[in-house]
């Protein structure tokens, strides 16, 4: 492989610098701490500090690959279809008619895939460390959740429309929560949570696992705060996502507890289903906010998403080939042409719209691609591994990963560094962990 080589030969010239360096020796306890502060950071810096932090991550190990002996780069099926994506993005971006804007846009792209590929790296050969990656996202979801749980009785004012209320009762309002995460807003949050309390739960099965019966309880009740946190947000996509994730840990823990405990685990499913169905049915500010998912045009929020996505239709016709660049602003600059109304958009509302309009057909199949081929080898793995304490790490990733694909059918703060580099994480912890040799392309 053509990186490998370059990457050897540098290591050669080298040598003698690793050599006499305890820095670089040493480099990889360096890494660590800042993939923790960018996950600490997101919780409460802007987008530029987030991303400083994920930059010396990405510094430090390409300073690593340069030095480091027998460092070497591998790609599985479900990286090859990410890095094709890269590339289409790239062309995108010379074809773009904003460049400068779409430039912007492209960079952060860069950040995004870069932290993934760097966080894979120091996996690879630091896998006891997994636990401390997901240990953290779970902290900073937990805290969230806390000061979530705050936020719901001090009946915060809406910073901006964030729902429609025209037909609603004064006591059927429901008073959103958005957390620490900047900017404020409650379907930001709403995204950030349905991705990290995946991790959350994990921690239920991971402790039990390990037989700590008061770690297992107190992931208990943040797991359950998680849950209200998610429902205060009032984000109609968070809760469809709560839905998948509660789902896929029915499913993937049944392997774990079906054939000894059947009984016992139907009666804990059957309870969290009542308890979900029924705060939904008895609060009548939950019930407003879900049943406005099914109110269609008559919703003036889901009557603008339905107009952005004609619009954003619209314009992936015209520009389905290349699409017009990636980015926010450069998005907001052309939809200005489509706009059906008189509101302005930042994005399509919708991951996989957004990704076909700002670098066309050829990047949405890529994208796809990963897609499907990270699901298959994460269910494989989660099937076939006798590992308990690695099927936990792989089950959690996979359903935060599915949860935040299936939040975007309806929003786009997946877009949003937060989130991103999250999302990451897990698939990067998906890729340590499954490690079939067939699939490995060296």
């Amino acid at each position: 492989m053509m990186f490998n080589k370059f990457f050897k030969f540098s290591q050669d010239k080298l040598n003698y610098l690793y050599d006499n360096s305890l820095f670089l020796q040493n480099i990889d306890w360096f890494i660590l701490p800042f993939i923790l502060l960018t996950f600490i950071g997101s919780t409460f810096m802007n987008s530029d500090s987030i991303g400083f932090f994920a930059l010396i991550v990405m510094f430090l190990t390409f300073v690593k690959m340069m030095t480091k002996p027998n460092e070497m780069v591998d790609f599985k099926r479900f990286e090859i279809w990410l890095i094709a994506y890269f590339m289409i993005v790239v062309v995108s971006l010379f074809g773009s008619s904003l460049f400068v804007l779409s430039l912007k846009g492209f960079l952060k792209t860069l950040i995004y895939i870069g932290f993934y590929f760097s966080v894979v790296q120091y996996l690879k050969t630091h896998r006891n460390y997994i636990a401390w990656l997901l240990g953290t996202i779970a902290i900073c979801v937990a805290g969230e959740s806390v000061i979530a749980f705050l936020q719901s009785f001090l009946h915060l004012e809406a910073i901006s429309t964030w729902q429609d209320t025209s037909r609603l009762n004064p006591e059927d309002i429901l008073s959103r929560v958005y957390g620490t995460l900047k900017p404020f807003n409650p379907n930001l949050f709403g995204g950030y949570l349905v991705s990290g309390f995946p991790v959350v739960l994990g921690t239920v099965f991971y402790f039990a696992n390990r037989k700590h019966l008061k770690c297992t309880l107190i992931a208990s009740a943040f797991s359950v705060l998680g849950i209200y946190a998610i429902f205060q947000t009032g984000c109609r996509g968070a809760y469809l996502a709560l839905m998948l994730i509660l789902a896929s840990a029915f499913l993937i823990s049944a392997k774990f507890f079906w054939n000894t405990y059947k009984k016992l685990y139907i009666s804990l499913i059957s309870a969290i289903t009542i308890f979900f169905f029924m705060a939904v049915t008895f609060v009548g500010a939950l019930r407003h906010r879900f049943l406005s998912i099914f109110a269609m045009r008559n919703d003036s929020s889901n009557s603008f998403r339905f107009n952005v996505y004609h619009s954003s239709l619209d314009m992936f016709k015209d520009n389905w080939l290349l699409g017009i660049g990636v980015g926010n602003k450069n998005f907001r600059e052309i939809y200005g042409l489509y706009m059906k109304t008189g509101f302005d958009a930042l994005s399509a509302y919708n991951v996989f719209l957004e990704i076909a309009v700002e670098s066309g057909i050829f990047a949405l199949i890529a994208f796809l691609g990963f897609l499907v081929e990270l699901v298959k080898d994460a269910i494989k793995f989660i099937l076939k591994s006798i590992d308990n304490e690695q099927i936990i790490f792989v089950a959690v990733s996979l359903i935060s990963v599915l949860a935040v694909m299936f939040h975007g059918f309806v929003d786009t703060v997946f877009f949003r560094p937060q989130i991103q580099f999250m999302f990451w994480t897990f698939v990067a912890v998906i890729s340590t962990l499954v490690n079939d040799k067939k699939e490995v392309l060296n």
